[in-house]
């Protein structure tokens, strides 16, 4: 039975689907610009739950939304329509330009493509809906100012996620200093906005023209298309406050019980030492990743190095790796035949199911690497066995490499520098050898390279 950390009750608990399904719902990019490598490993959790809830015998229901509306950068202004006035093109636009690079990212990560991506501004009839219900019902109310609010007072469990308590709080803790005086209480939020001079992006509804606030969509979204009940909602760790919080009494108000089941989150991800930021000039794409000749899979490896739930550091030299270690895996399988046979290992299987110990699965397939006793045909058919859902695409045939030149005769002055016990010559061969982009390895039947 999969296993993982649930951010409310804090402990491992057993993740069990209704009449064999597993009820997903995962909060999604904002598309007003191309998602970072950070981002992108929140996705990946999503996919690796699928692919283990899969294996365990689970059918899988994955919603995955697409906020292209609604997300404030300040108080006034849109993250979308934001990027627009700087590309000076329609916020609309905008949206289906870095939509689409999303899911080609998804793609070259090999993480499985949701069920549904339901887009927040395909769903404005649904958030009218739903704002009407929680004001008939007293969860929400319309502001002196026009704008309708969540009422933070009306949901006594708040914070339940987080830890965080509402006379805790302190007033404008987002994007809503504007507001202050218009809410009833500081904690309350915006569920719809009245557009004032704002033109883009607005829709016509009982409260006025304007446009949604950001968390009412996910709850919205999810409610429509995953169901009344949710299993999992995943989403990354700076998402737990104040987002999931707000989406959680929405929906909690809307249904009347506790929506979601278990809450998966992602922690965060550093480069080299420090936090991911435009600020810091430190934020890379997966596109940085392939421009750099590296194998963007190397990325999604790199991530299984890491648990899910603990900060990871990512670097240049920990993709270089994993793209070398990648290629080697695809060589050891390659040469283990053409079979499509696949082996269970039950620690291979043990690490996936305890709480997505992908670590451990590592390196559980290193020591299987260098096993002697085990055939090259058994251990195609254990990498097999993990990788889906490893995701690593073992099986892919390792490229073919035509030697230049001058490689060719540093490998051949190389041997001879090793069959006269020239090791300082040795070594200064092979320093140029992986200069040129070789990996050299020596054994018992001497060098070789991939």
């Amino acid at each position: 039975m999969l296993r993982l950390y649930e951010t409310q009750s804090r402990e491992v608990v057993d993740i069990v689907g209704n009449d064999g399904l597993l009820r997903m719902y995962c909060c999604g990019p904002t598309v007003y610009r191309d998602a970072h490598v950070g981002n992108l490993r929140t996705f990946l959790l999503s996919d690796l739950i699928s692919r283990v809830a899969q294996a365990s015998g689970l059918r899988v229901q994955l919603v995955q939304n697409i906020t292209d509306v609604g997300h404030m950068a300040t108080d006034f202004e849109d993250k979308i329509l934001a990027q627009s006035k700087v590309e000076a093109i329609d916020p609309f636009e905008i949206a289906k330009k870095y939509e689409a690079r999303f899911h080609k990212d998804l793609q070259r990560l090999n993480i499985l493509p949701a069920d549904l991506y339901p887009r927040a501004s395909e769903s404005i009839e649904l958030m009218i809906s739903a704002i009407e219900k929680l004001i008939a019902n007293g969860f929400a109310y319309v502001g002196v100012d026009g704008n309708v609010y969540f009422d933070a007072q009306s949901f006594p469990t708040y914070g339940a996620i987080s830890g965080n308590r509402l006379d805790s709080l302190k007033p404008g803790h987002r994007f809503d200093a504007s507001e202050d005086g218009a809410k009833r209480f500081h904690a309350d939020w915006a569920l719809w906005k009245i557009a004032g001079d704002r033109s883009q992006m607005v829709w016509e509804t009982p409260w006025g023209v304007g446009y949604p606030g950001w968390h009412i969509e996910c709850s919205a979204m999810s409610l429509a298309y995953v169901g009344q009940s949710v299993d999992l909602h995943v989403g990354g760790i700076d998402l737990r406050f104040p987002h999931h919080e707000n989406e959680r009494a929405q929906s909690n108000a809307l249904t009347g019980h506790e929506t979601v089941t278990h809450w998966i989150h992602g922690e965060h991800l550093l480069f080299e030492g420090r936090k991911m930021s435009k600020s810091a000039g430190n934020v890379v794409l997966l596109q940085d990743v392939i421009d750099r000749k590296l194998d963007p899979l190397a990325t999604r490896f790199t991530f299984l190095e890491n648990r899910y739930r603990s900060q990871m550091d990512l670097s240049w030299a920990s993709l270089t790796a994993a793209h070398i270690t990648l290629k080697r895996w695809r060589r050891l399988v390659a040469d283990g035949g053409t079979g499509i046979a696949v082996e269970k290992d039950r620690e291979v299987e043990e690490a996936f199911f305890n709480d997505l110990d992908t670590p451990r699965a590592l390196q559980r397939l290193r020591t299987i690497e260098k096993d002697a006793q085990i055939t090259a045909q058994r251990k195609r058919a254990l990498f097999l066995y993990a990788d889906q859902v490893l995701g690593l695409d073992l099986d892919r045939a390792p490229e073919k490499v035509v030697l230049t030149g001058e490689q060719v005769t540093l490998l051949e002055s190389r041997a001879e520098a090793r069959a006269k016990k020239d090791f300082a010559e040795s070594d200064r061969l092979r320093a140029q050898l992986e200069a040129s982009g070789l990996v050299i390895n020596d054994g018992p039947d001497g060098q070789s390279w991939s």
